[in-house]
Protein backbone atom coordinates (compact mmCIF):
# COMPACT_ATOMS: atom_id res chain seq x y z
CA UNK A 1 0.00 0.00 0.00
CA UNK A 2 1.07 3.70 -0.59
CA UNK A 3 0.93 6.15 1.82
CA UNK A 4 -2.68 7.26 0.97
CA UNK A 5 -3.58 3.40 1.93
CA UNK A 6 -4.61 2.58 -1.65
CA UNK A 7 -3.08 -0.16 -3.76
CA UNK A 8 -0.90 0.34 -6.41
CA UNK A 9 -2.60 -2.17 -8.26
CA UNK A 10 -4.87 -0.37 -10.81
CA UNK A 11 -6.95 -3.60 -10.31
CA UNK A 12 -7.19 -3.53 -6.73
CA UNK A 13 -9.74 -1.63 -4.29
CA UNK A 14 -8.31 0.55 -1.45
CA UNK A 15 -9.69 -1.39 2.14
CA UNK A 16 -11.69 1.41 2.91
CA UNK A 17 -13.67 0.34 -0.21
CA UNK A 18 -13.77 -3.19 0.40
CA UNK A 19 -14.88 -2.67 3.91
CA UNK A 20 -17.50 -0.26 2.51
CA UNK A 21 -18.79 -2.68 -0.02
CA UNK A 22 -19.17 -5.70 2.53
CA UNK A 23 -20.60 -3.51 5.33
CA UNK A 24 -23.08 -2.22 3.33
CA UNK A 25 -23.79 -5.49 1.29
CA UNK A 26 -24.40 -7.25 5.02
CA UNK A 27 -26.58 -4.08 5.82
CA UNK A 28 -29.08 -4.30 3.33
CA UNK A 29 -28.86 -8.13 3.82
CA UNK A 30 -30.17 -7.81 7.15
CA UNK A 31 -32.51 -4.34 6.71
CA UNK A 32 -34.43 -6.77 3.22
CA UNK A 33 -34.78 -9.47 5.93
CA UNK A 34 -35.74 -7.51 8.57
CA UNK A 35 -38.64 -5.45 6.33
CA UNK A 36 -39.99 -8.84 4.97
CA UNK A 37 -40.72 -9.56 8.97
CA UNK A 38 -42.65 -6.53 9.72
CA UNK A 39 -45.51 -6.91 11.76
CA UNK A 40 -48.98 -6.91 9.77
CA UNK A 41 -46.98 -7.49 5.94
CA UNK A 42 -46.43 -11.53 7.23
CA UNK A 43 -49.90 -12.24 7.70
CA UNK A 44 -51.40 -11.16 4.31
CA UNK A 45 -48.40 -13.01 2.54
CA UNK A 46 -48.13 -16.02 4.86
CA UNK A 47 -50.39 -17.34 1.93
CA UNK A 48 -47.73 -16.61 -0.75
CA UNK A 49 -44.29 -18.43 -1.29
CA UNK A 50 -41.23 -16.24 -1.70
CA UNK A 51 -41.32 -16.46 -5.57
CA UNK A 52 -45.12 -15.75 -5.95
CA UNK A 53 -44.70 -12.67 -3.77
CA UNK A 54 -41.57 -11.73 -5.56
CA UNK A 55 -43.53 -12.69 -9.36
CA UNK A 56 -46.50 -10.36 -7.72
CA UNK A 57 -44.59 -7.24 -7.27
CA UNK A 58 -42.83 -7.62 -10.71
CA UNK A 59 -46.13 -7.10 -12.48
CA UNK A 60 -46.83 -4.70 -9.97
CA UNK A 61 -43.50 -2.73 -11.21
CA UNK A 62 -43.69 -3.65 -14.88
CA UNK A 63 -47.39 -3.06 -15.99
CA UNK A 64 -48.55 -5.64 -18.47
CA UNK A 65 -46.41 -8.17 -19.13
CA UNK A 66 -46.34 -11.55 -20.76
CA UNK A 67 -45.42 -14.81 -18.32
CA UNK A 68 -42.42 -14.94 -20.74
CA UNK A 69 -41.11 -11.55 -20.29
CA UNK A 70 -41.78 -12.36 -16.59
CA UNK A 71 -39.83 -15.11 -16.60
CA UNK A 72 -36.93 -13.23 -18.16
CA UNK A 73 -37.16 -11.16 -15.40
CA UNK A 74 -37.20 -13.15 -12.80
CA UNK A 75 -34.52 -15.72 -14.02
CA UNK A 76 -36.93 -18.41 -14.52
CA UNK A 77 -38.01 -21.02 -16.50
CA UNK A 78 -41.18 -20.03 -18.61
CA UNK A 79 -42.90 -23.28 -16.76
CA UNK A 80 -42.22 -22.16 -13.10
CA UNK A 81 -43.37 -18.45 -14.02
CA UNK A 82 -46.37 -20.12 -15.06
CA UNK A 83 -46.83 -22.35 -12.29
CA UNK A 84 -46.16 -19.13 -9.81
CA UNK A 85 -48.70 -17.06 -11.72
CA UNK A 86 -51.14 -19.80 -12.12
CA UNK A 87 -51.39 -19.77 -7.89
CA UNK A 88 -51.48 -16.05 -7.82
CA UNK A 89 -54.17 -16.30 -10.63
CA UNK A 90 -56.86 -18.48 -8.07
CA UNK A 91 -56.01 -15.81 -5.14
CA UNK A 92 -56.94 -13.57 -7.32
CA UNK A 93 -54.22 -11.05 -7.24
CA UNK A 94 -53.79 -10.76 -11.11
CA UNK A 95 -55.40 -11.15 -14.06
CA UNK A 96 -54.76 -12.07 -17.76
CA UNK A 97 -56.04 -10.50 -21.16
CA UNK A 98 -55.47 -10.94 -25.28
CA UNK A 99 -52.00 -9.21 -25.85
CA UNK A 100 -53.56 -6.31 -28.34
CA UNK A 101 -50.73 -7.14 -30.57
CA UNK A 102 -50.33 -10.62 -30.47
CA UNK A 103 -54.10 -12.44 -30.06
CA UNK A 104 -51.87 -15.50 -29.11
CA UNK A 105 -50.12 -14.18 -26.39
CA UNK A 106 -51.53 -12.95 -22.83
CA UNK A 107 -51.02 -10.00 -21.28
CA UNK A 108 -50.37 -10.25 -17.20
CA UNK A 109 -51.54 -7.21 -15.11
CA UNK A 110 -52.37 -7.08 -11.44
CA UNK A 111 -56.01 -7.13 -10.79
CA UNK A 112 -57.77 -4.43 -7.84
CA UNK A 113 -57.07 -6.95 -5.24
CA UNK A 114 -53.27 -7.12 -6.58
CA UNK A 115 -52.94 -3.88 -6.17
CA UNK A 116 -54.00 -3.43 -2.64
CA UNK A 117 -52.22 -6.34 -1.56
CA UNK A 118 -49.03 -4.72 -3.33
CA UNK A 119 -49.63 -1.46 -1.95
CA UNK A 120 -50.59 -2.34 1.42
CA UNK A 121 -47.18 -4.32 2.34
CA UNK A 122 -45.41 -1.58 0.70
CA UNK A 123 -47.01 1.03 2.85
CA UNK A 124 -46.65 -1.14 6.34
CA UNK A 125 -42.90 -1.91 5.78
CA UNK A 126 -42.31 2.11 4.63
CA UNK A 127 -44.04 3.27 7.51
CA UNK A 128 -42.52 0.32 9.97
CA UNK A 129 -39.27 1.81 8.81
CA UNK A 130 -40.00 5.68 9.30
CA UNK A 131 -40.98 4.72 13.00
CA UNK A 132 -37.49 3.22 13.87
CA UNK A 133 -35.62 5.95 11.74
CA UNK A 134 -37.56 7.79 14.63
CA UNK A 135 -37.69 6.09 17.38
CA UNK A 136 -34.00 4.43 17.38
CA UNK A 137 -31.69 7.39 15.23
CA UNK A 138 -31.03 10.95 15.94
CA UNK A 139 -31.77 13.53 13.83
CA UNK A 140 -28.20 14.08 12.96
CA UNK A 141 -28.26 10.86 12.13
CA UNK A 142 -31.18 10.73 10.29
CA UNK A 143 -29.28 13.16 7.88
CA UNK A 144 -26.19 11.34 7.61
CA UNK A 145 -28.26 8.29 6.58
CA UNK A 146 -29.90 10.72 3.60
CA UNK A 147 -26.51 11.90 2.90
CA UNK A 148 -24.96 7.97 2.43
CA UNK A 149 -28.26 7.43 0.36
CA UNK A 150 -27.63 10.58 -2.25
CA UNK A 151 -23.91 8.64 -2.67
CA UNK A 152 -25.10 5.32 -3.33
CA UNK A 153 -27.83 6.53 -5.56
CA UNK A 154 -24.45 8.23 -7.61
CA UNK A 155 -23.13 5.10 -7.38
CA UNK A 156 -26.27 3.20 -9.36
CA UNK A 157 -26.06 5.51 -11.79
CA UNK A 158 -22.43 4.75 -13.33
Amino acid sequence: MDQSGERPDDTAVSESAARAAQDLRVAFSLLRRRIREVPGTQDRAQDLTPSQISALTLVSKSGAATASALAAAEGVRPQSMAATLAALDRYGLIQRNPDPGDGRRQLVTLTDAGRERVEGTRQARSEWLARAFEERCTEDERRTVIEAMALLERLTRS
